[in-house]
């Protein structure tokens, strides 16, 4: 094959990469997207949050979406035993799109692409990135191999990393690093619904909490089949024997709430598990470069954050390459690392208050305050640049306080 030369590379077709080629696109800038599966193809992550679709509308991506029917998803339930915590991402304390999508990805990232051929971006499918060489000035050669085992060069003056799990950058570039999220480990699989239950009850996202370690995630599709599946140390989910079926089967006994519902469906694949998730890197750019989405940073998903953070984080690249580009003067530490960091430090403070267990104090038995729910509700929705929310602002102490408090006025009662 031939060498291409364009002004941006980008690594991988997900979200990210999507929303970031679409901006580009959009402004007239010459864009190759390389992924190395073929679409539509199986990958998790299928609960979004209202905060991303600020992101497919500014790129002119949302339509192509609703026009899916997509589960519309207007908020979460979180249940401890006979204790409900539900979320209305209607009232929450930012201002933003009140709703997002309960999706299966392979048909979510297909639709995505789909529209970004139709407007004449330069996608190849089946292409993997073996080799990366960057010169003095940040400009790049790529090489690229094709399913024929070929290899050609892509030279480019800047690569948007959106490869996600693959994290081609952060391995090439040794930029690895361990992540300070607790490790946790995760096992699922979709089912199809005969007898899906009427109502919110059968399409609702709900978190089954079992423990303080432990929870069983249940996430409906509009197409009637669901994604299960449980997240817990990776020890825990490692005690469960026999095949990926086996285990995943037998797992599900220990949810008292959705055992009945789940016992005799059959699992439309074959259980997967991912051991260890949470990932993190030294650095988010360099010169020439911005890893994007899981490329850089995965945190637990718990909170549903990997989209966002990833169209959130592909679009600022998107637009920081534009200005360059345009001979503008940028700051990539304050602009884009500062700023990603920001958002991804509040989400990794709820990640990691959840799993000590203030945070679930909180939501089982302190969420009577309506100021206070609305504002944890705009972080669960992905609003967590939004400064002005105390529990943004704070969110390193005020979850540790208000759990505190919850727990000293128990006392006192019960005294």
């Amino acid at each position: 094959m031939k060498d291409v030369k364009v002004d941006v590379l980008i690594i991988g077709a997900g979200p990210s990469g999507c929303v970031a080629a679409a901006y580009l696109n959009k402004h007239g800038v010459n864009v190759k997207v390389i992924e190395k599966s073929v679409f539509p193809r199986f990958v998790i992550g299928e609960s979004l949050l209202p905060r991303c679709m600020d992101h497919f509308e500014e790129v002119d991506l949302l339509d192509c979406l609703i026009a899916q029917n997509f589960e519309v998803k207007s908020g979460a339930r979180f249940i401890k035993g006979d204790t409900i915590c539900e979320f209305d991402f209607s009232e929450k304390y930012t201002q933003g799109y009140d709703w997002t999508w309960q999706a299966p990805r392979a048909d979510f990232d297909y639709a995505l692409t789909e529209e970004l051929k139709r407007k004449g971006v330069d996608i190849a499918f089946k292409q993997e990135v073996i080799s990366v060489e960057f010169n003095k000035n940040g400009s790049s050669q790529t090489t690229v191999k094709t399913e024929n085992d070929e290899t050609f060069e892509v030279h480019a003056k800047f690569i948007i990393d959106s490869s996600g799990y693959g994290r081609v950058l952060p391995r090439l570039l040794n930029l690895d690093k361990p992540s300070s999220i607790p490790e946790h480990s995760s096992i699922f699989s979709h089912v199809k619904e005969l007898e899906r239950p009427a109502g919110t009850e059968g399409t609702f996202i709900t978190f089954d909490v079992l423990d303080t370690d432990t929870w069983f995630w249940v996430i409906p599709f509009s197409n009637g089949n669901t994604s299960i599946g449980f997240v817990g140390k990776t020890d825990f989910i490692n005690s469960f024997e026999g095949t990926p079926e086996e285990r995943l089967s037998e797992m599900l006994k220990e949810s008292s709430y959705y055992y009945e519902r789940f016992k005799d469906v059959d699992f439309l694949f074959e259980p997967k598990i991912i051991q260890n998730y949470s990932k993190s890197v030294t650095q988010l750019y360099g010169k020439g470069y911005a890893l994007t989405g899981n490329s850089a940073e995965f945190l637990d998903p718990v909170f549903s954050s990997g989209v966002t953070f990833a169209t959130e984080s592909g679009l600022k690249a998107a637009k920081l390459i534009t200005k360059e580009l345009q001979n503008e003067s940028v700051d990539w530490e304050k602009e884009y690392a500062e700023y990603m960091k920001k958002g991804v430090s509040v989400f990794a403070s709820y990640v990691k208050e959840w799993y000590t267990g203030n945070l679930q104090t909180i939501f089982f038995e302190g969420t009577d305050n309506p100021d206070i729910k609305k504002q944890i509700c705009a972080v669960l929705a992905g609003y967590v640049w939004d400064e002005t929310n105390p529990f943004v602002k704070n969110h390193d102490r005020l979850i540790k306080t208000l759990a505190n408090v919850i727990q000293l006025n128990k006392r006192v009662s019960k005294e």
